[in-house]
Order: C-alpha cells, then structure tokens, then sequence
C-alpha cells in the first residue's frame, strides 16, 4: 500500500487560531485513493523546522503533500525549501508571470513586484493552476517519489486538488486499479460505545476489511475499508460487508459518506413536495440555521421562530399562559403547542419545537440540565420526545437541533419517530 506524509505550514496552526481542515480533507481523500497517511507534520514559518520536515517526510513516505506557504510574502517559504531538499534549482516561468499580471490586471491593482516568487519553479514541475487565487501550486515527481505543494487557504487547496492533483495521482500510481476500497456509513441515535457494541460481531470477525468508528456532532461514522485481490473483489466485499452492517444499525441509518443530515431531510421534503417550519427556544436558531446552511432551502423551508422568552412563546406561538404556569416553558405540554402554533400560523405540512436547559445554569432536580422537549406536528398529530442530553451547552443545542431534525427524517422515512 503506498504512504503518504501531510505537511501543514503556517505559525497560526501551532498557535490553536486556526482549524487544519486540510490536513483533514486531504486524509480523507488520500485514504479514499487507497493510499495511507503514515504521518503528518504541523511546521511554523519557521525555515530549519520546514526543511527538517520535508527530509523527514521525504524519508518516509512515497507521497508528500505539503499546504501553505506558497504567497508572495518574507514568511512564505515553502517552495523555495521544497526544492533545496529535493535538489531542483526554480527558474521565473514567463506563463505565470503573465498570468500574475493579468489577475492583478483584472481586478484594477497594479501587482506587487514581491508576486514574481510565485511564478517560480523548478523546470521538471507540473505547475498547478489556482482558479481561486494568486498562487499556483507544484506537483514533482523526483527520485522515485512525488512531491506536492498547495495554498493554504481551504477553498483554494481543495479546488486545486481535485482539479488537478488526484487525477494525477490515479494515473502516476495507477491507483484506478487499486486493491482498496472504502464508504462511510453514517448513524445518529447510538453513541460510539453503542455502536461498537452493536457491531461487535462483523468488527471481531474480519479478514478482509476493517472497521472505524468516529463519532462527530451527535452522529457516529462507520468507516469501512474493503482489500481485495483487485478493484472488483474489493468493491464486493465493501458491498456485503456495508449491507451487513446497515442491516444491523437498522434505521439509525441516514446517510453515506459526504450525506449529511440536513442534505437528507432536503430530500425528503423536496421529494414530497412537503414544507417545514420551526420553533426554538434553548436551540436559539441552531436548528433553522443547520436547514438554511443549504442552499435552495427556501423551497421547503417556511421559516423559523426562535421563541427564548416566555411572551413570544404566547405572543407569536400561541402557547397558552396556563401551560407555562402549570408546566413550566421547558415541558411536554409547551413543545406540543410551540409545534401546533407554528404549524397552524404557517400553513405548512410539518413543524419542529424544541424546548430544553441548555445550561450551564437554570437546571433544577425535577427539571436538570439537558432536559429537552422535541415536538413534531403534522396536520391534527403531533409527537412530543423527552430528551436527556449530556454535555456542554453547545452539545446540548446541537444534538437537540439534530434529534430534531432525525425525528422528522424517521416521520418521512417510516411513518414514525
């Protein structure tokens, strides 16, 4: 199986102010190539740390991918170190030199001369191009092994790689007829313990696949990994062994590899022709705003309101003075009428209430942190789950918001919650 090493470049990275999605999306995608991230490193702007890293990559692995580091400034070095370790002298390529122009021609700004760094490389690279910014990237192949530089930024690195990195990559290792394949099997409802509990038979029982469980945001991924004789038997064995696997988790199944929730509520309701409309109280909106995070959301999304105060559940809800008196805002009897309200005052086919102690203040022993009150309503039925969730009060609005959200797929998936 080939290795790959992932070199992350940038001060801010070690300093915790910025999140390393790359390095993030790049394991997945390597590990969906059927090549294995051995390693990666995480290097400041720091010239001696970087060439120690690329040696050391170098040493170890086939592929090294490196992000970051390749603008125009004093601090952006990647490149120029890349290929002092990998022996290559960089030359100015008219082509990019044009091309720098003409970006900063475009946008009415003359360019810096400090830009021209950017349109240098070493003759034997492929460089690649970067249609969402100024620096382009590098692909090299040397001394048996293939070296990879992209940008920094998220949306520029990704673009680059799957426009021109991994077809490369298919071709330069043949990896079309890799003999590993893998999916994602997403649930939600079972923690991680559940899950592998569940599991536990098809988990102890494998030969030729593997299993890993990872859970994200109230969901649980299954990762299944198939080795086969070729690309065929591998695709069988992921075939059966995801079935079996489906079979058991039953319908806390909800999606595959990059599905996500919401996506799949969209489906549904699109699918139906159906619409929804919510109402929030201790989720603050989170609910609405994992819905809208989609675009085209407006064809079956009505709206939401985020109800925190008891006179807008009365107010704009219609909850009745009574029900708070007698039962308090966090209850079976509100969520039922913030469901009913918004339902009725949007004239739409569903709605979801959700009401709760977010924390970390506020819980009593009858009524403790984390109690929620979910309510789904649709036409004269309306579903009311009690809900006792753990965790910070971030945790506890997100896995309300989702549970929501899972309650409604179930409706519309099976006719029941």
């Amino acid at each position: 199986m080939l290795n790959a090493c992932i070199i992350s470049t940038g001060t801010e990275l070690l300093l915790g102010s910025t999140w390393d999605s790359n390095c993030i999306f790049l394991s997945q995608r390597l590990n969906d190539l059927g090549i294995q991230v051995i390693a990666r490193f995480t290097v400041g702007d720091n010239r001696e740390q970087m060439k120690n890293a690329f040696e050391n990559a170098l040493k170890l692995a086939d592929l090294v991918i490196c992000t970051g580091g390749l603008g125009p400034t004093l601090d952006d070095l990647t490149k120029e170190i890349a290929c002092e370790v990998a022996g290559c002298q960089m030359e100015l390529v008219e082509e990019e030199v044009r091309r720098l122009q003409d970006y900063f021609s475009r946008r009415k700004r003359k360019m810096p001369e400090a830009n021209l760094k950017q349109a240098m490389f070493p003759p034997e690279a492929k460089i690649l191009k970067n249609l969402k910014g100024t620096a382009p990237g590098m692909y090299l192949k040397k001394n048996g092994k293939v070296l990879v530089l992209l940008p920094g930024p998220p949306r520029e690195m990704q673009a680059m790689y799957l426009q021109e990195v991994e077809t490369q990559l298919k071709k330069d290792f043949d990896l079309d007829n890799k003999h590993s394949t893998s999916c994602t099997i997403k649930v939600i409802g079972p923690g991680e313990s559940q899950v592998d509990e569940m599991l536990i038979d098809i988990i102890n029982n494998s030969h030729n696949y593997s299993l890993a469980l990872l859970a994200i945001d109230g969901e649980v991924h299954i990762k299944v990994t198939a080795e086969g004789e070729n690309t065929e038997h591998s695709k069988q064995i992921l075939q059966e062994i995801s079935q079996r696997i489906e079979n058991t988790m039953g319908r806390y199944v909800f999606g595959h590899d990059e599905e996500s929730l919401a996506g799949i509520i969209a489906e549904l309701l699109v699918k139906t022709g159906k619409r929804l409309a919510v109402a929030e109280s201790c989720s603050g909106g989170l609910l609405a705003r994992m819905i809208t995070d989609l675009s085209g959301s407006s064809r079956y999304f009505w709206g939401s309101v985020t109800s925190y105060s008891n006179e807008a559940k009365v107010k704009i809800l219609g909850v009745k003075e009574e029900t708070l008196e007698n039962y308090g805002a966090v209850s079976r009897e509100t969520a039922e009428e913030m469901a009913r309200g918004i339902l009725k005052s949007s004239g739409c086919d569903y709605s979801l209430a959700i009401t709760g102690i977010a924390g970390p203040d506020g819980g009593t022993r009858e009524k403790p942190v984390g109690l929620v009150y979910i309510a789904l309503a649709a036409q004269e039925d309306c579903k009311v789950k009690e809900m006792h969730f753990a965790g910070d009060r971030e945790a506890i609005r997100m896995l309300s918001a989702k549970t929501a959200l899972d309650m409604l797929r179930r409706h519309l998936q099976y006719g029941g919650v």
